[in-house]
């Protein structure tokens, strides 16, 4: 991926003022890490909300701000729970000369015979994994190719994987990422001789109430 450079500037716009600001199309965020005080920053809402869209937890950026460059992750993204749209940004400044540990996601690519063939299940029981290397050395992603699950019951295990010398993944070897299996089809009940079979009435469906949260006033805490 090429590098992703966002211009910034600090703002000293705090609390409620920073309602102000998203409606001039500006993104308040914020810079915080092991080395540097948090340094709070505003970037241009439309251009940075598109280059964001195209990075993970896991991609380096540089962070531009009034000439000095920060190399940083995206910690946490906030939005308008309506609208969707962006609406602060955690950014974690790294050292490069320093190795992280961070959890990169993974990707199954391929195509698993067990599945195609036999209309075997994939279960997934893993979707990321926490690894430790330098910033410069982070993928954006882990593949997991599946062509490797035959049959099945063939399982692909942390140990399975292949991925840089650079990079240490941290976690059990042992433990399983993905699966095959299949769905067994419950069998039919049988009635005793001179007994009816009465199909059971399904029960009635559970209601699940989701609360909307409240939009908070002003602007959310930065950390």
């Amino acid at each position: 991926m090429e590098k992703v450079v966002l211009k910034a500037t600090k703002r000293e716009v705090t609390g409620k003022q920073v309602k102000a600001l998203r409606r001039e199309g500006n993104l308040p965020a914020v810079i915080y890490g092991r080395h540097v005080e948090p340094i709070s920053i505003v970037l241009e809402a439309h251009g940075a909300s598109l280059a964001l869209s195209k990075v993970t937890a896991s991609s380096l950026v540089t962070v531009n701000v009034d000439g000095a460059e920060y190399p940083a992750l995206v910690r946490e993204r906030q939005r308008d729970y309506i609208k969707g749209t962006l609406t602060h940004i955690d950014f974690l400044a790294v050292d490069m000369n320093e190795k992280i540990r961070t959890s990169v996601g993974l990707a199954f690519v391929g195509v698993s015979p067990a599945v195609k063939d036999f209309n075997g299940v994939l279960v997934h029981n893993l979707e990321r994994l926490e690894v430790e290397c330098f910033p410069g050395d982070l993928p954006e992603r882990i593949d997991v190719d599946i062509a490797m699950l035959k049959q099945i019951g063939d399982l692909i295990r942390v140990r399975d994987l292949t991925v840089s010398d650079k990079i240490r993944i941290l976690g059990d070897p042992e433990e399983t990422i993905a699966v095959v299996t299949i769905i067994k089809e419950e069998a039919a009940p049988v009635a005793a001789e001179g007994e009816a079979v009465v199909a059971a009435e399904p029960a009635a469906p559970e209601l699940s109430v989701e609360r909307g949260k409240k939009a908070e006033e002003g602007e959310e805490s930065e950390k």
